[in-house]
């Protein structure tokens, strides 16, 4: 199938393998309403292209995807029905990533962050460039770590920690998540795509179903605590963008300065 309608997406094959490259504008591929609503589609569409059997997800320059758009932010904060509007994208953009039967590899480039982050731990296998960063800063900019966050970081590096980067935002180097677990490899720029073309052929080198049915199963335990949690995470979200400390932490951060926060 032909993916002509993406705007946030470059595309390219090899083989049975299809590469699927995050290219917002601006530098770092930061999410906007466009990409947002595509990577709401997008994993349905990669699950019913008949030409592939394995995804490599990346992003075009120097990022991965590095957090929300802060234009975005301020049309949400004006008007809070936006973010409310986004609800369903968001739940599918975990769900459909969760559903998707084939094999998908994050080739990690660059920095990930928020949801940017969120969609390349729910990948099967994370490499990193070393030099990349990873982290989910939703606090600070007064955000719950709804859109997933809160679901896939406790499953890869246990509750502790993930408590503790989730309600610090801080951000982690790619080695010290490697060494914690959060992704699988951390490797020298130079030898980023090599890795990621020797896992990919390793796993195209095992019959079809067996791999994407053992995804399948392994993914389950993922898929109902995305049930459980993914609305309730969601509506906090949509609360705390409605808090003071939400434009003034937005705020600060565009302007380049400590935030002057109230606690409301």
């Amino acid at each position: 199938m032909g993916f002509e309608s993406y705007e946030r997406f470059r595309f390219r094959r090899e083989g049975r393998m299809l590469t699927a490259a995050i290219a917002a504008p601006g530098p770092v591929n930061a999410v906007d309403a466009r990409l947002h609503a595509e990577l709401a589609t997008l994993f349905t569409d990669l699950q019913h292209d008949p030409d592939s059997d394995l995804v490599i997800l990346t992003g075009e320059g120097r990022a991965f995807s590095a957090g929300g758009d802060y234009g975005w932010f301020e049309e949400q904060i004006r008007d809070p029905r936006r973010f409310r509007a986004i609800a369903y994208e968001a739940r599918r953009i975990v769900t459909s990533l969760l559903d998707l039967e084939k094999p998908i590899l994050c080739r990690l480039n660059g920095a990930a962050a928020g949801l940017g982050a969120t969609v390349a731990l729910l990948c099967d296998i994370i490499v990193a460039d070393e030099r990349a960063v990873i982290g989910d800063p939703h606090v600070k900019v007064g955000l719950v770590a709804g859109d997933g966050g809160a679901v896939i970081w406790p499953q890869l590096v246990g509750f502790a920690r993930a408590r503790e980067y989730l309600m610090t935002g801080d951000m982690l180097t790619a080695a010290e998540a490697a060494r914690i677990g959060l992704i699988n490899h951390a490797v020298p720029a130079g030898e980023l795509d090599a890795k990621v073309a020797d896992i990919a052929g390793r796993i195209l080198a095992n019959p079809r179903w067996a791999v994407r049915w053992t995804k399948t199963v392994t993914n389950q335990p993922l898929k109902a605590l995305v049930a459980q949690m993914m609305d309730s995470s969601l509506a906090h979200e949509m609360l705390s963008n409605m808090a003071a400390d939400r434009a003034e932490a937005v705020a600060a951060m565009r302007e380049k300065r400590a935030p002057r926060l109230t606690g409301e």
